[in-house]
């Protein structure tokens, strides 16, 4: 299972990385909305956990460019803020699956991430091989 990180604090990333990598997930870290799209070009994934509170403020034009690139990519926002606590995350990433609050609890990522990247995954085999 493919997972993209989209978070600027890289150290913070790393540990996110390091255990969902322990769970079976091989993950690949962007630090800016430019090496989410970078990445995005250079592969598909099968979940994006997504800091809502990107520097450049582009985590909605990441959340759009990953729809766009795979329409079926479960998005796990995670933010330390207030504002998306109305559930307002719904509303402008249609993708969002799950919003976490940091600090978060690894293991309620992981779990996020694990179920829903594999329904995302058994959807894209049933749609390959015709139904």
């Amino acid at each position: 299972m493919r997972v993209l990180i989209v978070e600027h604090n890289r150290d913070l990333a790393r540990i996110w990385a390091g255990f969902l990598g322990r769970q079976g997930m091989a993950c690949t870290l962007a630090a800016t909305a430019d090496g989410a799209y970078d990445a995005l070009r250079a592969q598909s994934f099968e979940a994006l956990v997504l800091d809502m509170e990107l520097e450049g403020g582009e985590a909605i034009e990441v959340a759009d460019f990953a729809t766009y690139r795979n329409p079926d990519i479960p998005i796990i926002a995670v933010t330390a803020r207030g504002f998306f606590s109305d559930s307002a995350i719904f509303e402008l990433v249609p993708n969002a699956r799950g919003l976490l609050r940091a600090p978060l609890r690894l293991e309620d990522m992981a779990a996020l991430v694990e179920h829903y990247a594999a329904r995302s995954a058994e959807a894209a085999r049933k749609a390959g091989s015709g139904g």
